[in-house]
């Protein structure tokens, strides 16, 4: 009915860690507490993510242009993507960003358990 090559079935194993990956990192943006807690999830995830799925599809691809083309878009992704981060987390610092701590989060719950009651 439906067979699966082996460069098929590697791309695909490829495809998935990325979206597996892309997935963690849109998660860890909603669900992360402080800006500096989102941008790491973002920077680290998102590139390995995009690498994977490149990676998938050079391997689908196959030696063609458009794989040559993926290598080089991944590598400007790979310098990049790190040191965007890096540049926003160290504006985001020397502006006075503060960074979110446990008794922060403790005195927020404090806080509104107060209102509460």
């Amino acid at each position: 009915m439906f067979e699966l090559t082996a460069r098929e079935l590697i791309a695909e194993i490829f495809l998935a860690g990325g979206a597996f990956f892309l997935l963690a990192s849109a998660i860890g943006m909603l669900r992360l507490p402080d800006f500096y807690c989102r941008l790491h999830a973002s920077g680290n995830s998102e590139t390995l993510g995009i690498m994977l799925s490149f990676i998938g599809l050079m391997i689908y691809e196959g030696m063609t242009i458009v794989s040559v083309k993926l290598l080089l878009i991944s590598l400007l992704i790979v310098l990049g993507n790190p040191i965007g981060t890096h540049i926003l987390s160290k504006a985001a610092y020397k502006s006075g960003h503060h960074v979110w701590t446990l008794e922060e989060d403790a005195k927020e719950d404090k806080e509104d358990a107060d209102l509460h009651h």
